[in-house]
C-alpha cells in the first residue's frame, strides 16, 4: 500500500533536528494517509455505535474534519501491544522479546512516561526485526490481527463520536503512533476515510528497516494533521481532535475542537484550564463537560510490525 520514494532514504535522524524529523514524518504520514484513503472503498454513513452523541457537528461542512488518537481514545489499550501479540504468535520474533514489549506495556500503564534512551533501542530493535519483510505480508497479517484482538476493543462512545462526523459527511481521520499499515486497517474495518501512523521505508515493497522521520508522536501528530488538512483544504478551526493524552496536546491545540477523550491527569488538567469538553468511557458514562464550543461545527514502527515491540509509544 506504501511505497517510500527513495529520495528519502538519506533523511535519517541523526542528519535532522528534532523539528524536522516531526515535519518529515507528519508529512510522509498525511501522504500515506490520502493514498490509501483514495484507494479505499466509499465511507459508509450506516451507525455501528451503541451510543447517540453529541450537538455536532455541521451538516455538510466540507470545511471540517475530525482526528481521532487510537490508543485509548478509539481503542481499549494499545493497538500495538494487540498487534505485537498477533506477530509473536506467527513466531516474528522471540519469547524473551514478547517479555520485554509486555512489561514496556505494564511500565506505561502503571508510571505513564516514556524513556527515550529505552524507546530508542526498543525501536532500533524491532526495525531489524521486519527488515526484509514484505509491505503486503504484514497488511494481510494485520488484518487477521484485528479480528483476533482489536475489534471487541473499540470504545462505542468514541465509535459514536465518530460516526457523527461521517453523518454529517464529514472526513474522520485515525492518528497515531502505531504503524500507518494498521492503522489503515483499523481505519478500514470502523469504516473512517483513512489514517494518518508512523511511516516505515519500503523499497519495492520490502522494508529497509529505517524510519521516514520518526514515529508519529507528540508534535509529529500535529504536523501530519497540519500537512493532510493543508493537502485536503480544510479549515483547521472548523475541525475537531479527540484524544486521551497530554502527548497529544499539540495536535489538540491545532484544531477549533479539541476533545479530551478517557484523558490522563495531565490532559485534564489541560482541558478545564482551557475549557475543552471532556468525555470518559471508562466507567461507562461521561464525565462532566467542560465548555461548550464557540461555534457549532466540529471539527513504527517498521510499518507494519516493528511497532509491536518498538513504536509501543503508549500514551496513558
Amino acid at each position: 500500500m506504501l511505497t517510500v520514494m527513495a529520495a528519502l532514504g538519506w533523511l535519517t535522524p541523526r542528519r535532522r533536528s528534532a523539528t524536522a524529523r516531526s515535519v518529515l514524518a507528519g508529512e510522509a504520514s498525511a501522504e500515506a494517509a490520502r493514498k490509501s484513503s483514495q484507494e479505499a472503498t466509499e465511507v459508509s454513513t450506516t451507525s455501528e455505535a451503541s451510543e447517540a452523541e453529541p450537538e455536532f457537528p455541521v451538516l455538510g461542512d466540507e470545511k471540517a474534519a475530525a482526528f481521532f488518537d487510537l490508543d485509548n481514545t478509539v481503542m481499549q489499550g494499545a493497538a500495538l501491544f494487540h498487534f505485537g501479540r498477533g506477530l509473536y504468535k506467527r513466531k516474528f520474533f522471540e519469547t524473551r522479546d514478547l517479555a520485554k514489549f509486555a512489561w514496556q506495556q505494564a511500565w506505561f500503564r502503571l508510571a505513564g512516561v516514556e524513556d527515550p534512551e529505552h524507546m530508542q533501542e526498543a525501536r532500533d530493535s524491532a526495525l531489524s526485526i521486519v527488515k526484509g519483510h514484505r509491505v503486503a505480508e504484514l497488511q494481510s497479517i494485520g488484518e487477521e490481527i484485528y479480528d483476533e484482538y482489536m475489534a471487541e476493543r473499540i470504545w462505542p462512545g468514541t465509535r459514536a463520536l465518530a460516526q457523527a462526523h461521517l453523518d454529517a459527511g464529514q472526513k474522520v481521520w485515525l492518528v497515531t503512533a502505531a504503524p500507518v499499515e494498521i492503522a489503515t486497517v483499523i481505519a478500514r474495518r470502523l469504516r473512517l476515510t483513512g489514517a494518518l501512523g508512523t511511516v516505515a521505508e519500503s523499497v519495492d515493497g520490502v522494508y529497509t528497516g529505517k524510519l521516514v522521520g520518526e514515529p508519529l508522536h507528540g508534535p509529529a501528530k500535529a504536523e501530519a494533521v497540519r500537512a493532510l488538512a493543508a493537502a485536503e483544504g480544510l479549515d483547521l478551526t472548523r475541525c475537531a481532535a479527540y484524544s486521551d493524552s497530554h502527548n497529544d496536546i499539540p495536535m489538540l491545540s491545532l484544531v477549533g475542537h479539541p476533545y479530551a477523550i478517557n484523558p490522563d491527569s495531565k490532559l485534564r488538567k489541560h482541558a478545564r484550564q482551557l475549557d475543552w469538553r471532556l468525555r470518559d468511557y471508562r466507567t461507562g458514562r461521561k464525565a462532566a463537560k467542560v465548555g461548550i464550543p464557540a461555534a457549532a461545527g466540529v471539527g513504527a514502527v517498521a510499518g507494519g510490525t516493528a511497532a509491536a515491540i518498538a513504536l509501543h509509544r503508549r500514551r496513558r
